[in-house]
């Protein structure tokens, strides 16, 4: 299983920013797809999912109404779009498979790089 993040960099506060995450080595289509992010001295936090086929999506809180999570199966690719961006979205964002992410879980961060997210002025 390879997992790879790609998109992230600095934005200033109200700015866009797309993330994308290559899957490898699974059969992609049939799982569920998740974000997760950490911020410097917090837990992770899980932010988005996205069902096999993207017909379902969830999102927390923190993020509904300004993230889109995405996916295309042919490409074995998951996206998360953002928008509005806000100095509390600096974090290191993962992607992951699973169902058992959701608002509830707690657990430590997945083992793929990561992507950083920098919100600044």
């Amino acid at each position: 299983v390879q997992l790879v993040e790609s998109g992230g960099g600095l934005v200033q506060p109200g700015g866009s920013l797309r993330l994308s995450c290559a899957a490898s080595g699974f059969a992609f289509q049939y799982f569920v797809m998740n974000w997760v992010r950490q911020a410097p001295g917090k837990a992770v936090e899980w932010i988005s999912k996205i069902s096999y086929d993207g017909g379902t999506t969830e999102y927390a809180d923190s993020v509904k109404g300004r993230f889109t999570i995405s996916r295309d199966n042919a490409k074995s690719t998951v996206y998360l779009q953002m928008n509005d961006l806000k100095t509390e979205d600096t974090a290191v964002y993962f992607c992951d498979k699973g169902v058992h992410y959701g608002a509830t879980w707690r657990g430590s961060r997945p083992g793929s790089q990561g992507t950083q997210v920098t919100v600044a002025s």
